[in-house]
């Protein structure tokens, strides 16, 4: 019944939702959010943005952000979000196990949980489609990706900790009757996107993007029986309209839906010499001799969402404006891991009203109500060797806002923002406060045109989804202890600052060099601790221990000559914790110390032939301790000094265009590391060491690609 529901819903575009921005007195599109400032939604605004660098430092933002435009998108395949930040040393992004393929973000050294996700300013992939959610953006359908560290604006909700990652997509006014993106892997996975953006005259305008892939051969190439990659096949289907009336007022809304299938885990033969996969029907904990009897998983994940943003102009010079954002989706997720099953669904709805007014150039400030709610309906029963659960039930969490933000500029030379948000929750357990306040600053000083130093903090809370932040936790064998099945408010404070110096040599006037450092420090925090116990895993709430995390990054970028572009990043990351039972913090288990990336591309006369080559150093993690003894098939230990080892990763493409289209091929994983003994135990899965979520590196070596985009251009 609930399939055939949400394929209805899918059918009924009627299901609006939208984007809170309005025109000015010049017909200019403002952003009424003001956090990253003004866009133009025009064919000249697109080809600006295009000749940019792939990868570069905002100047013109109040807070650090870093933007990867449409041509840093298409540096690599980027089949999807998750693919989309080999370039960048601020997000590192790795496997949360190695059956699933659910990909997870780390920004300044912590979870991609504690990072905001925002679509246009709309919060998404929250709870149930955080795992999987940055598999499902395809880098095909964004315009571009801004990432901003520390804490950002009051506006868009207080779940903002380490900093936001907005997602500009294709827009509905974009002079693109039919762009096509398809790419094939040489591990069979294809990828196939389309687009189409069309303007019914000056008013009404849409942009209909359609997305499938997955992979057609499974592939074991460590021989450990258990697939590399899981087989996958997803459908992602969106519509996004735009109404703009004489007054200036504009009305945007939209709806989307998307169905994931996963089959991961070991491929066994059988007698016939056919594979077997896991089936969830027969999976047992006691296989008959002889008879394969694959441990797996299998998931399925469906969703529909549907938005609305209204803005209206309040006068003429669109001085005093209002908004109204408002955003609806359900979430659908089927999951089995051996005999363990989780089948959830997730209500979610995020309501924001906004009233701002420009009293002048230098002053302006915005009022707002915002509130989000979350009903999760879970049936989750777990059964390995040493454990036995079974429970389900109606979870609902929201909290509800109320918000002011102001801005001051001095000319060109400072500015000033400052927050203030009073939200209620109302799953507070413990007899803790439900009611609490959370500030925001943020500071922008240019001294001379060549520096620029900004400075930001505040806190940051959000309620936490245990199994689901951490999903790795499903494909072990191992139990489950403590505040599994609890939903904390974690809470935490991010303070930081960046100084950007212009130098005055290379071909562009892009030349910088610039400091981050970021510190993260939880007041507190759900504490997933392998180290409490052999064959155990421990939630618990921090209470009163440390947790924090110091992150420095610098980041250089040249033009030497024309058409040739030289960036070069590094970050190092200091991240500790109190774990139970322990007197001083230890460093965080399965965290990278530090990231370094170098990216070359370089671009013929006319852009026919561009050149891309991205090189970046992995720096080591600490193991957690049941791994220390762990050995090779030679007898090895697999870490010495209970660190992992530090590993390069190489990518190439090369890129011919032509009128009209773009022809690219490429590889990545050069060096073709892969993590060695990936799953511990894999010959035994159903035993209670059996781990297959302690993932650091790269679970697949040498990849390459081949594809193709074509754009068909609106004529005059």
């Amino acid at each position: 019944m609930k399939r055939i529901s949400i394929i209805i819903a899918a059918m009924l575009a009627a299901a609006v939702s939208s984007m809170a921005q309005v025109a000015d007195d010049k017909g200019n599109v403002v952003d009424t959010t003001s956090i990253y400032g003004e866009r133009a939604d025009s064919l000249e605004a697109a080809v600006f943005v295009s000749r940019q660098a792939g990868n570069y430092l905002s100047k013109g933002k109040d807070i650090r952000t870093e933007v990867i435009s449409a041509a840093g998108l298409c540096k690599m395949a980027c089949c999807n979000l998750a693919e989309s930040f080999e370039n960048s040393a601020s997000v590192t992004v790795g496997y949360s196990d190695a059956v699933t393929g659910a990909r997870q973000i780390r920004l300044l050294g912590l979870s991609g949980v504690y990072t905001q996700m925002l679509d246009e300013t709309r919060p998404v992939m929250r709870g149930l489609s955080a795992p999987f959610g940055l598999s499902y953006v395809p880098g095909q359908w964004l315009e571009s990706i801004q990432i901003a560290k520390g804490s950002s604006s009051v506006i868009n909700g207080v779940e903002c900790m380490t900093g936001q990652i907005n997602m500009e997509h294709r827009k509905p006014t974009d002079e693109k009757p039919l762009f096509i993106n398809a790419a094939v892997m040489s591990d069979t996975k294809m990828d196939l996107n389309i687009a189409s953006s069309l303007q019914m005259g000056y008013k009404w305008s849409t942009v209909i993007l359609g997305h499938v892939s997955g992979n057609v051969a499974p592939h074991d190439m460590d021989g450990d029986s258990f697939l590399d990659e899981p087989k996958q096949l997803q459908f992602n289907l969106s519509n996004r309209w735009l109404y703009m009336a004489d007054n200036g007022m504009q009305i945007r809304f939209g709806v989307r839906a998307l169905q994931d299938s996963r089959l991961g885990g070991q491929m066994l033969k059988g007698e016939d010499g056919e594979h077997v996969f896991y089936d969830k029907d027969t999976y047992t904990l006691a296989p008959k001799p002889g008879v394969p009897d694959p441990w797996g998983s299998d998931i399925l994940n469906r969703s529909i969402n549907g938005y609305l943003k209204v803005g209206v102009p309040l006068n003429e010079d669109n001085s005093q404006n209002i908004a109204l954002i408002a955003d609806y989706s359900y979430q659908d997720m089927d999951s089995y891991f051996g005999s363990t099953k989780y089948l959830a669904g997730q209500h979610s709805a995020f309501a924001n009203l906004l009233y701002q007014n420009v009293i002048s150039d230098e002053h302006r400030f915005t009022l707002g109500l915002n509130g989000t709610f979350d009903r999760y309906n879970e049936d989750f029963a777990r059964l390995v060797t040493i454990q036995d659960i079974s429970k389900s039930g109606v979870t609902d969490l929201a909290n509800v806002g109320a918000f002011g933000e102001y801005t001051f500029h001095a000319g060109d030379t400072f500015s000033a923002i400052a927050g203030l948000r009073a939200d209620w929750f109302n799953h507070v357990s413990d007899g803790a406060a439900r009611f609490r306040v959370s500030p925001r600053v943020t500071l922008k000083y240019i001294p001379v045109d060549e520096i620029v130093i900004r400075a930001n903090g505040g806190r940051g809370l959000r309620y936490s989804t245990p199994l689901v932040d951490n999903i790795g936790v499903f494909s072990t064998g191992k139990m489950y202890n403590g505040s599994y099945d609890e939903h904390i408010l974690e809470d935490a404070w991010t303070f930081g600052g960046n100084i950007t110096y212009y130098m005055p040599f290379g071909a562009s006037s892009n030349t910088y060099l610039s400091f981050d450092y970021f510190r993260t420090q939880f007041a507190q925090q759900m504490v997933v601790d392998y180290e409490q116990g052999p064959n155990m895993i421990d939630f618990y709430a921090l209470d009163g221990r440390q947790s924090f995390t110091d992150n420095y990054q610098v980041d250089f970028s040249v033009d030497p000559v024309e058409r040739f572009n030289i960036t070069a990043t590094f970050r190092y990351t200091n991240a500790k914790i109190q774990l139970k039972g322990s007197e001083a913090p230890v460093e965080k288990p399965m965290t990278s110390r530090f990231k370094g990336v170098l990216n070359l591309q370089y671009a013929t006369n006319l852009n026919k032939w561009i050149f891309d080559f991205t090189a970046s150093a992995n720096g080591s993690c600490r193991v957690y301790d049941f791994m220390e003894d762990l050995k090779d098939e030679n007898g090895d230990l697999l870490y010495k000094n209970g660190r992992t080892p530090v590993y390069p990763l190489l990518y190439a493409q090369v890129t011919r265009r032509f009128k009209g289209w773009d022809v690219y091929v490429g590889a990545e994983n050069l060096t073709n590391f892969r993590q060695k003994d990936a799953i511990i135990m894999s010959d035994n899965p159903r035993s209670a060491a059996f781990d297959a979520s302690c993932i650091w590196g790269p679970l697949m070596g040498i990849k390459a690609h081949v594809g193709f985009r074509f754009t068909l251009w609106k004529k005059a």
